[in-house]
């Protein structure tokens, strides 16, 4: 940035109406905290500073929001009250101090380069709010401009009948502030007000007052909504679906039915993929180019190859590597394994802790038998090989390369290269012997 800049996140709310054992800023949407999503927004701006301010109690954000630095508001005296805390022992001050909010999920790094920036001119104003539209104005401060179109006042909306002028804007919290003057700005705070708290939206009034001028920013509605509530979280995670699955749309990803399909904040996919209706992809997952996701797959953890078919009704667990040309059909669960080149599972499978190599044919009802209560082991299967179906791999064991399993087998000794191997129990036929044992059973039913 071409002069310092300092980001503060206030974090610090205690959100009880979220009716959560945990803070409110750490329930998630799109699989990441509603902090990190703010944090993922500063980090392109490369701050000099960036503070969390969380209260007391909340150490677990610590841990969460790490390499940033943390600032304990040690009583719940307001926003401008957060502020200070999070200033204090920082450093570097004679540029801008950047001011956002913990459970504001949705604001993107354009918007804040916006506000920087208008502070970045000959002679730059104090404070930049920013501001934005909205035709359910009922829980937002309002913003009030002079006949210049500079900032006034910002109103809380529990004061807004005093208000004799129309107001178009309305406050997002979100502001940028000289960061030679704030601390003075925060002196001269006062909690004249019914909650006896210090505002920092008051601050507008003060730099006025000490000469200045303060200046709105416009920014989408979109991106000022707040979490406060289950309703909220809710409606936070709609609209950051609609933003991943566009983001997925532009860059030539096919979404079927786009509104049935979920993604996580980190999902990446390769362009002339298709995703079918009622897919859940969630974390860490990176999925490659020309592949098939079909209907009711769920994702978590996995990295699926280009050219891969996947489902329906499959579930790829943390762990899974599906390579190129792979095929995962209905009612198949890969966990923390690698399928190879070309290979096929397509259903009623489970293949745990398994290394399955190129072009195997895995059969129906295969499973990798690979914890004995105590330990999970590993199964090996080599390239080309033919496991039937209904087989059980007893692991620790190690199928060759080109070697069959017959169907219905057990396995718990390894099987070499090329080599067939049947485990079954002997076919035995009695004739005639299932309408005696009918005739046994009648007449022991009329008996009792």
């Amino acid at each position: 940035m071409p002069h310092s800049l300092s980001v503060l996140v206030l974090a610090a709310g205690k959100g009880t109406r979220m009716n959560s054992q945990k803070p409110k800023v750490l329930h998630e949407i799109a699989g990441l905290p509603l902090v990190c999503h703010v944090i993922e927004a500063i980090k392109p701006l490369e701050p000099d500073n960036l503070v969390v301010v969380i209260a007391p109690d909340q150490e677990e954000i610590r841990g969460v929001v790490s390499p940033a630095s943390i600032r304990i508001q040690e009583k719940s005296l307001g926003t401008g009250d957060a502020v200070k805390a999070g200033l204090s022992n920082l450093k570097n001050l004679c540029g801008t101090v950047l001011v956002a909010f913990g459970a504001d999920p949705m604001i993107t790094t354009s918007t804040l380069k916006r506000l920087i920036s208008a502070r970045e001119v000959v002679d730059p104003p104090d404070v930049v709010v920013l501001g934005f539209r909205t035709e359910n104005p009922d829980r937002y401060g309002r913003l009030v401009l002079d006949t210049h179109g500079k900032l006034e006042r910002i109103v809380e909306v529990s004061e807004a009948h005093t208000i004799d002028k129309p107001v178009e804007l309305y406050n997002a919290g979100v502001m940028a502030v000289n960061g030679a003057k704030i601390i003075e700005f925060l002196e001269a705070l006062s909690p004249e007000n019914g909650k006896k708290e210090y505002y920092l939206t008051d601050i507008v009034r003060i730099a006025l007052k000490k000469g200045g001028y303060a200046k709105v920013v416009e920014g989408e509605e979109e991106e000022t909504l707040g979490v406060d509530s289950r309703a909220d979280l809710a409606k936070a995670e709609a609209m950051m679906q609609v933003r991943l699955r566009m983001k997925m749309l532009n860059n030539g990803v096919t979404l079927v039915a786009p509104e049935t399909t979920f993604l996580s904040h980190d999902t990446r996919i390769g362009r002339d993929t298709t995703i079918h209706p009622n897919v859940v992809i969630g974390k860490n997952v990176d999925i490659g180019e020309s592949v098939e996701i079909k209907s009711f797959s769920h994702l978590e953890g996995a990295t699926v190859s280009d050219e891969v078919v996947v489902g329906p009704y499959a579930r790829l667990r943390p762990g899974t590597e599906i390579e190129r040309g792979a095929k995962v059909g209905n009612f198949v669960e890969i966990k923390k394994a690698k399928i190879g080149k070309g290979t096929k599972v397509n259903h009623l499978s489970y293949v745990g802790d398994a290394n399955v190599g190129q072009e195997v044919n895995i059969g129906a009802g295969t499973i990798t038998c690979n914890f004995d209560g105590f330990k999970k082991h590993l199964t090996v299967i080599g390239d080309g090989a033919f496991i039937g179906s209904n087989t059980s791999l007893i692991a620790p064991v190690e199928v060759g390369e080109n070697a069959i399993i017959g169907a219905g087998s057990t396995v718990t000794t390894s099987v070499d290269d090329n080599a067939i191997s049947v485990v079954r129990g002997e076919l035995k036929e009695i004739p005639n012997g299932a309408a005696r044992f009918r005739t046994k059973r009648q007449r022991a039913w009329k008996k009792n």
